[in-house]
């Protein structure tokens, strides 16, 4: 009788322990789903103050027009970075939004493309915020080319005759873009 009883209370004592463990993995899983909601709903706030293109980005981490600045001057021919920045845009093509210029340090102009020509931008972007993520490199770009892409930004005949060289740009291939919504 007595081996009974031990038995008996060695079960409930174990079944207690068991319901006592499924009761705080329940605690410890409701806490980490409240975490996560609201990492979520931080998130969507912070997105909903960008209009997304491309892949999905976050504002989080970007590099300031400076430390891009600083990023290119280090970058030899051939050398790639993969970075996140944000700056003003300075220019988009006309014609379908397929490429922007951001405005960095001093003079200096970094010429956006979109990966694959996968996704493009609004065409009336000028003068907007861009946060960039994707690969930073330089190229040397030819005339022909710098002659189409003037035509797509809407220069006159004139300025478009006026390239006469190739030139050595500040290139970026873009994965993902969030345009600051006003």
């Amino acid at each position: 009788m007595k081996l009974c009883a031990t038995i008996f209370l060695i079960f409930l004592t174990l079944l207690s322990c068991k319901q006592g463990e499924e009761g705080s993995n329940d605690a410890f899983a409701k806490a980490e789903s409240e975490k996560n909601e609201e990492l979520a709903t931080n998130q969507t706030i912070a997105q909903n103050d960008y209009a997304s293109y491309g892949a999905t980005i976050s504002p989080e981490n970007t590099l300031t027009k400076s430390e891009i600045a600083e990023k290119y001057a280090s970058l030899a021919e051939g050398d790639t970075a993969v970075v996140k920045f944000q700056a003003p845009v300075n220019a988009v093509c006309v014609s379908k939004g397929c490429w922007m210029r951001l405005d960095i340090a001093g003079e200096e102009q970094v010429f956006v493309k979109f990966k694959d020509y996968g996704f493009f931008v609004p065409t009336d972007t000028d003068g907007g915020e861009a946060i960039v993520e994707g690969k930073a490199y330089l190229e040397e770009v030819s005339v022909d080319e710098l002659r189409h892409m003037a035509k797509d930004g809407g220069k006159s005949e004139d300025e478009i005759a006026a390239i006469t060289e190739p030139q050595r740009e500040l290139r970026f291939m873009a994965d993902g873009v969030l345009l600051k919504s006003e």
